[in-house]
């Protein structure tokens, strides 16, 4: 209650003409993340608008969010005859739409549901806020974006630059984790989360974390650290025993993504973020999940990777095969076209 009074005491004392002026688009809002993600998004000072978008439930999520004290107008949208109206004049589009993971179910067995989902809506971006950055949750990442951009690309409207795979659950994990190691609170913690968003993907950079991990820590030790930040969402699947997947720490991280890129729109100076982004930083991979700076356009800059230890090297050689073929599994399915895919 304390920390939602300050978000709301901050927000009465900003600019509304500079501030309040961004409509957010959530795709999938009454799933399991899309719930939480639109209450997080709620409470942002930089929305003027939310919309609500789902095939399912929507007016009731729309009802109970639109409650909130806080300045964002929220409207919900039911079905695909109201997803033009629901995506008209969007400035940033997240899509946490499609089927989450269930016990014993990989990444890759959401692909043939997901794939074709955010296909569809991606399409819809294309037609009515083609403008609009998109931010896509929508499992499996290392495949979906490369299905989105795709999409957009044959529409015409592909802009590198504001296309993301959202992998900042990475990120706040190995943030977390780390915390408890060191002991230190978990928003004063920065490590690198690079390559993709599924498994072996996943390369956290321990050697560059801050503050450093023990020296004491053996290389076993960092090594378990490494497969836990990895394999973090199956932790989650079984500890939720069949009754669901990551969705609010999702929910957190994507919020958090969201933050980020309206902040650079409000041209706020760089932002230094994590995203799964078209770009040529490491040959042979198309996408990669990179350390970026954001502005008012969307990606100015991709960073290096810096320097990585013995471990990291060897984790990076071994993912890269993997993603590759997410990256043209992703491809070769916008290729086939919606009648042929399904």
């Amino acid at each position: 209650m304390a920390a939602l009074n300050r978000i709301q005491k901050i927000a009465s004392h900003l600019d509304p003409p500079k501030l309040f002026k961004f409509k957010v688009a959530v795709l999938g809002a009454a799933g399991g993340i899309g719930q939480p993600l639109s209450m997080l998004l709620k409470m942002s000072p930089y929305i003027s608008e939310l919309s609500l978008y789902d095939v399912a439930n929507t007016p009731g999520v729309a009802a109970d969010v639109s409650h909130m004290s806080t300045a964002a107008r929220v409207k919900g949208y039911l079905g695909p005859d109201q997803l033009p109206a629901a995506l008209a004049g969007c400035h940033l589009v997240i899509i946490p739409a499609g089927v989450p993971r269930k016990p014993g179910m990989t990444r890759d067995d959401l692909f043939n549901i997901n794939a074709g989902i955010v296909r569809t809506l991606a399409e819809a971006v294309a037609a009515h806020c083609p403008t609009a950055w998109v931010a896509i949750i929508s499992n499996p990442v290392n495949s979906t974006v490369p299905i989105a951009a795709e999409v957009l690309q044959r529409a015409g409207v592909l802009n590198p630059a504001r296309l993301f795979g959202v992998t900042t659950l990475d990120v706040v994990r190995a943030e977390a984790f780390i915390a408890e190691i060191v002991g230190a609170d978990p928003r004063d913690v920065s490590v690198p989360v690079v390559g993709g968003h599924a498994g072996i993907t996943i390369l956290p950079l321990l050697s560059q974390a801050r503050p450093a991990l023990p020296a004491s820590m053996t290389a076993e030790q960092r090594k378990a650290l490494m497969v836990r930040i990895q394999d973090a969402g199956t932790e989650v699947v079984q500890a939720k025993a069949g009754a669901g997947s990551a969705t609010l720490s999702m929910a957190y991280a994507a919020a958090r993504f969201a933050d980020s890129c309206l902040r650079a729109m409000s041209g706020e100076g760089p932002v230094n973020e994590y995203a799964y982004v078209r770009s040529s930083a490491v040959p042979g991979l198309p996408y990669f999940s990179s350390p970026l700076r954001l502005g008012r356009g969307g990606v100015e800059e991709i960073f290096p990777l810096g320097a990585v230890d013995a471990m990291e090297q060897e984790n990076f050689e071994a993912m890269k095969a993997e993603l590759l073929g997410s990256i043209k599994k992703g491809e070769e399915f916008a290729a086939r076209g919606p009648a042929a895919a399904k």
